[in-house]
């Protein structure tokens, strides 16, 4: 399976903080946010990703994660040059995915619960159709929304309706099987003008091929898409970190949990790191 990460977009509801830099690169906590969906993949077990990035930022994203072999992982990269909505990352990341299945994820989406690695798991694993993650929200009209029959059943889906059916927002991760580049390709533009990834979930939809999970009550899902939620991450990162005495979203301690990379190889990455608490928090997993 190949992962995507797209992080390609102006973050434009972010300026000015956003305007020197991604926002993809903006710091949650002590991390960039581009670590915690990479995270998510990772945990997934996938080892390929593709980065889209655009043009300004594309340098800065390669000095920050280089070619990924420091985790035992690899890292291509493809510049998004206009902005054509989610789905156009299949497109753009056809020659990248060359028939495989395939996970997406955006780049400013952040999941955090119980469970969650399971989940991952069997998303992964499903060889046919499409798998969506929802999470109920008291904002449905802005995202993508299911709406369920009495059997708990997919029905439809609608994008940032105006009167939400239901308050189950679709959230920024999406597993496809080999036949999403194939789907992506039957798309049309929009209103307004992009490749709706809410539509090619109604393609899967209505060939009775979308599976949709649940993020239960407990479980974090946070789109830090504004200044509010990227301080609202920063604090719930900060303050589980600290109860809980681990790092959310360490690339480094998954790839050694996944075996990606040993501890020898580990030990090799620290040696010139500076001394602070998140690479003395990889120091001691060392030691245990």
């Amino acid at each position: 399976m190949k992962g995507i990460v797209l992080a390609g977009g102006a973050g434009t509801r972010l300026y000015p903080a956003s305007l020197p830099i991604s926002k993809i690169l903006l710091p949650i906590y002590n991390k960039p946010m581009i670590y915690y969906p990479l995270s998510v993949l990772m945990m997934a077990g996938i080892r390929d990703i593709l980065i889209i990035t655009n043009p300004e930022d594309d340098a800065n994203f390669q000095k920050l994660l280089g070619d990924g072999s420091q985790w035992g992982m690899h890292f291509s990269y493809k510049i998004q040059h206009i902005k054509k909505g989610i789905a156009d990352a299949f497109l753009l990341g056809e020659d990248f995915i060359e028939g495989d299945s395939s996970a997406l994820i955006l780049g400013d989406n952040i999941f955090y619960g119980s469970g969650f690695e399971q989940l991952l798991k069997e998303a992964s694993h499903q060889t046919q159709g499409a798998t969506v993650f929802v999470y109920e929200t008291s904002e449905p009209e802005r995202f993508g929304i299911v709406e369920f029959d009495e059997e708990g059943q997919a029905v439809s889906l609608e994008e940032k309706p105006a009167h939400p059916k239901s308050n189950f927002a679709v959230t920024g991760l999406y597993f496809y099987d080999n036949q999403v580049v194939h789907y992506a390709k039957q798309l049309k533009p929009s209103a307004r003008g992009e490749l709706e990834i809410t539509d090619l979930n109604k393609l899967y939809l209505a060939d009775k091929k979308l599976r949709v999970a649940r993020l239960e009550r407990g479980f974090a899902w946070l789109d830090t898409g504004t200044h509010e939620t990227l301080l609202q991450a920063a604090d719930f990162v900060h303050s589980m970190q600290l109860n809980q005495g681990i790092e959310i979203a360490s690339p480094e301690e998954i790839a050694l949990q996944k075996g990606f990379i040993s501890p020898a190889q580990l030990s090799a990455y620290l040696a010139d790191k500076p001394k602070n608490s998140y690479y003395q928090y990889l120091a001691r997993l060392l030691k245990n």
